[in-house]
């Protein structure tokens, strides 16, 4: 074992020297928040300029009441957030108007425009027609303006008073609060849930697929200039196996380090919600379980390639179980008790990623805990003995790839 971790410390310090390493320590987790903070942050932006936006009432019953309803948007609290156009003429038929308005919309002359109109049902239809449909935060204004104008004639209508429209409009909104001990309230709201969930499931993924891509052609590179031939004549294959886990394992766990520093410098700067790291001590445990896992998987499947083709091959179809429980985010945030989230909380190549996700979403009993845990323990013993022998006849097997009775032979020796 004392050259198992000769092995593993050769492997961690060259490692650990790379630019790419370096690169990817720090770039990994920027590009993560990037992707999952800024579209947020870009979606509720506000324009900084007023938009033009026309109004085309064909039915020449709203435009008046309906403008002014736009014209409480502001910018700033000062600025008008749209200047409004009647896109109206008495002269024209309706077929000449939409025309003639779409036509201002393809010229730039203004941004959109809206056109009321009655069909054969005598409905109120409203469209937003503009060059781009990713206009979410306009269209939700325009409808809760239309529905407002409504709600207030409908009042007039009955005899009501319009200022109840201000009642009708402060909704009550429905927190949710997940219960964990009698009197105590736990994690509230869905964003904390889904921010530490999804962030740490993309963080293993990413550090699994970088890291075992790094191994097998660290392996193909070593195979290919015989320099393990020079490694075999110094240990056994077991302790070259058992070092390149070691020392990958620590490199992951320094990787992991860093990020939770990172991540805590984030929640001072108020990025991050604090309780998206309420269960943290349970997602460290199944993460370093699912890294070792996979990479003891990655050590052995990828001592038997011999191209970089064959490399890829491998990494893509051991990258493809890793994704698989990314189809199942929404389903065991909704229903986490559901049957398959459960069956796949018991398969070790789906358990670490989906109980990620149910530690965050609900309570999980101790022995359910201990049992995941024992699973994941044993799925490393016996992948560990696989790889072995695996990787004491594939290091040392060039040309083509072995076939299934080829390496079946192996694991028999």
């Amino acid at each position: 074992m004392k050259k198992a971790f000769t092995v593993a410390k050769w492997e961690f310090f060259e490692k650990i020297k790379s630019k790419a390493f370096i690169i990817s320590l720090f770039l990994t987790p920027a590009i993560i928040i990037l992707f999952s903070v800024l579209p947020t942050l870009l979606a509720t932006k506000e324009s900084d300029s007023t938009k033009a936006v026309g109004i085309l009432d064909l039915t020449q019953k709203y435009f008046s009441e309906y403008k002014s309803e736009i014209e409480q948007y502001k910018i700033g609290g000062n600025f008008p957030a749209y200047a409004i156009l009647n896109n109206y003429k008495e002269d024209l038929s309706s077929d000449s108007l939409i025309k003639h308005a779409d036509q201002m919309v393809i010229e730039s002359r203004i941004d959109g425009y809206i056109l009321i109109r009655q069909d054969a049902e005598d409905s109120i239809k409203v469209e937003y027609r503009s060059k781009s449909i990713g206009n979410f935060q306009d269209v939700a204004r325009f409808e809760e303006a239309f529905n407002n104008l409504r709600i207030k004639r409908k009042l007039i209508e009955e005899n009501a008073n319009p200022a109840l429209v201000e009642f009708i409009k402060n909704k009550v909104n429905v927190n949710q609060i997940k219960i964990e001990k009698p009197g105590e309230e736990g994690k509230s709201g869905f964003e904390p849930v889904f921010f530490s969930s999804i962030i740490f499931i993309l963080l293993l993924m990413m550090m699994i697929i970088y890291s075992g891509q790094m191994l097998v052609r660290s392996m193909l590179e070593e195979k290919s200039n015989r320099l393990i031939e020079i490694l075999i004549s110094s240990c056994t294959p077991k302790d070259l196996l058992f070092g390149k886990v070691f020392g990958l394992s620590a490199l992951g766990l320094t990787q992991i380090i860093v990020w939770l520093i990172i991540g805590i410098s984030l929640i001072g700067a108020a990025l991050i919600p604090m309780n998206a790291f309420e269960n943290i001590h349970l997602i460290f445990i199944y993460f370093i379980l699912g890294f070792v896992f996979y990479t003891t998987l990655f050590v052995g499947v990828g001592s038997i390639v011999s191209t970089e083709q064959e490399a890829q091959q491998i990494t893509s179809y051991l990258s493809l179980l890793l994704v698989l429980p990314t189809v199942f985010i929404i389903s065991a945030l909704q229903n986490p008790e559901s049957t398959i989230i459960k069956v796949l909380s018991y398969i070790p190549f789906t358990l670490p990623s989906v109980m990620i996700l149910r530690v965050n979403v609900s309570p999980i009993p101790l022995w359910e805990i201990a049992a995941t845990f024992l699973i994941m323990i044993l799925s490393i013993i016996i992948v560990v003995n696989v790889s072995a022998k695996i990787f004491r006849f594939g290091i040392l097997y060039y040309g083509k790839m072995p076939t299934l009775n080829e390496i079946k032979s192996w694991l028999k020796e």
